[in-house]
């Protein structure tokens, strides 16, 4: 079992309580729009991070991260880009990918939009954290945590902050 913390769209911005959210995580996976390299070097110091590069990033966030990652936790496998859509709205990319790697989790970020669907089309679970940032057009500032049993995502808590409250 892997307890994973979620996070996308921090955007140069990491709130107060993302580091009591993903206490006891064994990992934390970014999936993009990180905005600078010391988001990435907070998060190493709660867990161990996997991160893809979105839109936003640059230089060594570009040259560090993959636009996107294929790896297996637990028997399950993951793909995680920034921009890839949602079942039924994917990107051509992310299709793509989708029907090589054959996921049974498939992460975005980018819309900045709180998401978990499943996809009987292609037989994966879809999450977008929605957005951990302080820029852009959300409401709140989300990330999400869950566990990996069995090659299975289960257990799955969302940390929703109000952007005006901020703590």
């Amino acid at each position: 079992m892997k307890i994973i913390g979620l996070l996308s769209d921090t955007h140069g911005y990491f709130h107060p309580r993302i580091p009591e959210f993903f206490s006891g995580c064994d990992e934390i996976w970014h999936a993009g729009d990180i905005g600078s390299v010391e988001v990435i070097e907070r998060l190493e110091s709660i867990a161990t991070v996997r991160a893809v590069y979105g839109n936003i990033d640059g230089g060594i966030l570009r040259k560090d991260f993959p636009e996107a990652a294929f790896f297996t936790v637990e028997g399950l496998k993951v793909l995680m880009m920034h921009i890839g859509g949602y079942p039924g709205r994917y990107t051509s990319q992310a299709r793509q990918l989708i029907m090589k790697y054959r996921p049974g989790l498939f992460i975005s970020g980018h819309s900045h939009i709180l998401k978990v669907m499943p996809d009987n089309k292609f037989g994966l679970l879809h999450i977008n954290p929605g957005a951990a940032g302080n820029s852009g057009f959300h409401k709140s500032i989300t990330a999400v945590r869950f566990i990996i049993e069995n090659g299975r995502p289960a257990d799955l808590e969302v940390l929703d902050i109000d952007r005006k409250k901020r703590i």
